[in-house]
Formats: C-alpha cells, structure tokens, sequence
C-alpha cells in the first residue's frame, strides 16, 4: 500500500512540474541569462570569432553566477562538452538523454526535484552563427585557440539546427496548484 501511495505522489508532482505556471516561471528565469549571453556573443563575434570564444570562456560563467540568486541556479550544458565546468547536473541528464535520442520531442521540460526545488530546461539548437564556433569546419587559426583552451573539447562537428546542447534552472518551487 506504501508503494502505491508514493507511486501516486510520484505522478502527482511530476504532473504538477510540468504545469504551465511552472514552465512560465523557467522560461522568466532563463530569459535574463539568455539575453545577455547572446549579447555577449553578438558582441564578440563583431570582434572576431576569438572574441567569442572569450565571451564564452569569461563573461558566460559571470552571466550564470549574476542570474543565480534568490536559491536559483541557472545555467547551459551539453552532451558534447568544450568546457568541462559547465557537466550537466544529474536531474538534467535523463532529460538531455532523451533531446539527443528524440528530436521530435524537444519541447521545455520541468521536474520536480525534492526538498522544495524545481527544474526546468530548454534545448539549444545550432543557430547557423553558432556553427563558426562550434560547426563542421572551423577557421584554423580558431581552431588552434580552441584547442589551447580546451584541450578536450567535444563542441564541433555540429550543423545548424542540431542539438546543442540545453539551459537549465533550479528554483525553489511555488506550492503546488490546489
């Protein structure tokens, strides 16, 4: 009887996760960091490609670090890593696992994470700009600051419209809808 009173519990707050006020809340909280990474970006491959790869490098983690506050948390992933800081934590990887394997279902997810928390996440797909960075054929001279940086980088090889990788947020959840 236990078993089947968590099961229902279980469904109950996965369902709840995935309400809409919870996704309008995730998407709020990402809106900030994504605006302002892509205004790093913008800004820095207006500088040249290298310029990005520093904005990346500096400016996103100081970005992720301003929009986390108030017991939030914010920030991107991938399941092709080039800076090994940004490892996806362990509620988003089932969710990027399943972006990666069906791309007819990458629509924002929420779940409920436990002691209070939610998370929420939205796929990143390769715009055509991104590819200078992280596409197929990269500049050689970009390539080898690439390499420099992030000896272990997994972040080429992708086309436009490609997985990219996802943001996330972990926020205090609201109390559920009654």
């Amino acid at each position: 009887m236990l078993a089947l009173v968590a099961a229902c519990l279980a469904t109950a707050t996965a369902t709840w996760a995935q309400t809409p006020q919870v996704h309008a809340r995730g998407q709020a909280l990402l809106a900030p960091f994504k605006a302002a990474l892509q205004q790093a970006l913008k800004s820095g491959l207006a500088e040249g490609p290298a310029a990005a790869v520093d904005a990346c490098r500096l400016e996103a983690p100081e970005l992720a670090r301003r929009a986390s506050q108030d017991g939030v948390r914010v920030g991107r992933t991938s399941h092709r890593l080039r800076n090994p800081a940004n490892v996806a934590p362990e509620w988003v990887v089932p969710i990027l696992d399943r972006y990666r394997t069906e791309p007819s279902n990458r629509k924002p997810a929420a779940v409920a994470l436990g002691e209070g928390r939610t998370g929420y996440v939205e796929p990143i797909v390769l715009a055509p700009l991104c590819a200078t960075c992280h596409g197929e054929a990269l500049a050689p001279d970009l390539a080898a600051r690439i390499e420099a940086l992030y000896p272990e980088d997994r972040a080429v090889g992708f086309r436009p419209g490609e997985l990219r990788g996802v943001f996330w947020v972990e926020m205090p959840a609201e109390s559920p809808p009654r």
